[in-house]
């Protein structure tokens, strides 16, 4: 079993940054491969970001390529996600999750197990 908890969230206006973090429990964190979703009102939940269980491979969406970056911190069970230029389409509820395969899917289907999300709202 895996229990995560998302911080971080909050409100910023656009071309601002915010750093989420997840921190997890259990004994498998650092053998799992971890990602953020998020969910916007009336939409699917989408990928964000994911990142292997060593930090080598990483997949992003294209809408934050180059403004988001993903990381982990395998010796204080935690990921990261270092948000900057935001834009008022990032505003959702931000998720972090984990699986145990060592590749970095993109599909939310592929994730066992999922914090409770935390609100990232932008204002333009």
């Amino acid at each position: 079993q895996v229990q995560l908890v998302e911080s971080g969230g909050g409100l910023v206006q656009a071309g601002g940054s915010l750093t989420l973090s997840c921190a997890a429990s259990g004994r498998t964190f650092s053998t799992n491969t971890m990602g953020w979703f998020r969910q916007a009102p009336g939409k699917e939940r989408e990928s964000v970001a994911a990142i292997s269980w060593r930090g080598g491979s990483t997949v992003y969406a294209d809408s934050v390529k180059g403004r988001f970056t993903i990381s982990r911190d395998n010796a204080k069970n935690t990921v990261f996600l270092q948000m900057n230029s935001l834009k008022s389409e990032d505003t959702a509820v931000y998720y972090c999750a984990a699986r145990s395969g060592t590749y970095p899917s993109k599909d939310p289907l592929a994730y066992d197990y999922w914090g409770q999300g935390t609100q990232v709202t932008v204002s333009s």
